[in-house]
């Protein structure tokens, strides 16, 4: 048999099922032995399949499966399309694993060559610093070596592995056996709760969280859904406020009485309020980066210790924030310990909390409210009543429409929300949608998208109608780029360019273009949630979209804001301080122990 053909029986084996894909010369092999034993989804741009694949393997629920999906792309073109998505894995620490071909080995240039074979580039060198692992296979691999790279990009810290095939390395023939599985060679299956592995926090640890005034749980992505949802009750018991990062939001309930939000320097204000005011973070899972922490980090929990538990000893190494006690090891086995230890009570700090959460709403009146537009906060909110437990939530990864999600949306229990801020690049939500919805036909996959961001990927509305997706796509439209027009008007005086019609940017007309493609489409308007029609679209399995109006100067508070120092520097406020500024006697209320330290 080919040793293409090999190749996919072995991923067969490991759970994989799907294939993004976009066809090429330089791939014809491994194309044609997927075909054969897999679901192939064809995308029309490279970078739409690597982030379909973070996106398919994210949703995915823990345990036995054939559904985990890879990419397969060509030599040249088909890489460096590609790789935009192996960045993003890389820094949300995701597996992808990105197959690649390349020129036959006759054709690989000697060094100090630009190129000898057609379309032929050093993949290998542009993949290795996003990937965990990027290898040319120059000879065929055996099984053991083969599923030993692949499985680089689901342990330990998760993360890209691209492995890039000449096209005679593909044809070569081997032997029929070598495809027989090795049981020697199975994946271990996944870890449940385990609660006899050694400990990480010592009683003296525990002790220190008891005698704290103010204790605060931080879950992170780095605490799987699965163990959230097995601890769920025991979570829901501590005596403590609990809070969740971006990439950990759909790991608790908004519904649970000691969740209180998610911190952020585009955070909910209450969250950000408490975080700042707890003598002790206890961080699992996170690598506290400066979205968490704020930019000014020197002023990140003025009266408190951390805490961080983290899998990579370099996050607990890196000088911000500083961190009193780090710890490395598996958040999953932290929280373990943490639910299943007396950790003291602390009802008049969580009263406090609940306090300040009752006093500061989601959507802020400080906002613009414009006749005959949306206002998004309240958008949010009411998308958030509208969703179900069942449903894939996908709000986009950078801009006006992601921060106003990731602020107002309240997530309910079962519901899966994935994002990827770390390289927050417009354009991801519609191929992330698209593969949340591969992965869980199931389910109804929500995508909320700028105009902006949607533009630069919208080529990939050919794939939802192409495969019927159940996806509800909304659109917020403001004819540009909010936060570009936003930072040109606060920092330069109102001097736009390129980021809106106005100023150069061309959008396309929403109804034309979605009725191209045969997607039922809508414009909202006020009371939307309630309307019959769109009501009717929303429950219809199949693919819909709805246009978001907003003003183009709409507002986006609260919201942490810079100064331009003298020297050209940027300085920020530090988390509590999120504009438009509290009045005094909510300070003094809301802020009652940093007011203290402040003055």
């Amino acid at each position: 048999m080919k040793y293409a053909e090999c190749l996919v029986q072995w991923l067969k084996q490991e759970g994989y099922g799907t294939c993004y894909f976009v066809a090429g010369g330089n791939i014809m092999h491994l194309l044609d032995g997927v075909r054969k034993q897999m679901r192939c989804i064809p995308v029309v741009h490279e970078v739409a399949a690597a982030i379909a694949v973070e996106y398919h393997n994210e949703v995915l629920t823990t345990g036995p499966t054939n559904n985990k999906a890879f990419a397969l792309v060509t030599a040249g073109p088909g890489l460096t399309n590609a790789l935009t998505g192996l960045a993003g894995a890389y820094l949300e620490s995701r597996e992808l694993l990105l197959i690649g071909g390349q020129v036959k080995r006759e054709d690989l240039a000697p060094e100090q060559l630009r190129q000898l074979g057609i379309q032929e580039v050093d993949g290998v060198a542009m993949a290795a610093p996003v990937c965990k692992q990027s290898e040319c296979l120059l000879e065929a691999w055996d099984q053991r070596r083969f599923l030993e790279a692949v499985r680089v990009g689901y342990t330990g810290r998760p993360g890209p592995v691209f492995l890039e095939l000449p096209l005679d390395v593909q044809a070569l023939q081997v032997p029929d056996e070598w495809a027989e599985a090795d049981s020697h060679l199975a994946a271990d299956p996944p870890a449940g709760v385990d609660r006899a592995t050694a400990k990480l926090f010592s009683e003296a640890l525990l002790e220190q969280i008891r005698g704290a005034e103010r204790p605060l749980l931080l879950i992170g992505g780095g605490v799987s859904r699965e163990h959230c949802q097995q601890l769920r009750e025991q979570i829901e018991r501590l005596n403590l406020p609990v809070m969740t990062t971006w990439n950990g939001a759909d790991r608790i309930s908004a519904e649970q009485e000691n969740y209180f939000g998610r911190p952020n320097t585009w955070g909910m204000r209450y969250s950000n309020l408490l975080l700042q005011q707890s003598d002790l973070l206890i961080a699992l899972g996170t690598r506290l980066g400066l979205q968490q922490t704020g930019f000014n980090w020197q002023a990140f929990l003025p009266m408190g210790r951390v805490i961080q538990v983290d899998i990579d000893p370099e996050e607990l190494a890196k000088p911000n924030p500083h961190v009193d006690l780090p710890i490395c090891g598996d958040a999953n086995q932290a929280l373990v310990e943490l639910t299943t230890a007396d950790l003291g009570q602390h009802s008049e700090w969580l009263a406090f909390c609940q306090q300040v959460k009752a006093a500061l709403p989601l959507s802020e009146a400080c906002n613009t409210r414009t006749p005959g537009f949306l206002n998004p906060y309240d958008f949010a909110i009411d998308l958030s009543a509208l969703s179900s437990p069942n449903d894939v939530v996908v709000p986009c990864s950078s801009g006006g429409a992601f921060t106003v999600m990731m602020q107002a949306f309240a997530q309910k229990q079962g519901q899966i929300l994935v994002t990827d801020k770390g390289l927050a690049s417009m354009g991801y939500g519609l191929s992330g949608a698209i593969g949340a919805a591969i992965a869980k036909p199931e389910s109804r996959v929500i995508l909320v998208e700028g105009d902006g961001g949607f533009t630069q990927n919208l080529q990939e509305l050919a794939t939802v109608a192409a495969n019927q997706l159940n996806l509800k796509i909304f659109l917020f439209s403001n004819h540009g780029y909010a936060s570009i027009r936003m930072t040109q008007k606060n920092y330069f005086g109102g001097a736009y360019l390129g980021c809106d019609e106005e100023s150069g940017l061309g959008f396309p007309s929403w109804p034309l273009l979605f009725a191209a493609y045969g997607i039922p489409f809508q414009q909202l308007k006020a009371g939307w949630h309630q309307d019959q029609a769109t009501v009717g679209a929303w429950a219809t399995a199949g693919p819909a979209a709805f246009e978001v109006p907003l003003d183009p100067d709409q507002t986006f508070f609260p919201k942490i804001s810079s100064r331009v120092k003298a020297d050209g520097g940027m300085e920020s406020n530090p988390l509590h301080h999120m504009s438009p500024e509290l009045g005094e006697e909510e300070c003094r209320i809301l802020m009652r122990y940093i007011h203290t330290v402040e003055e």
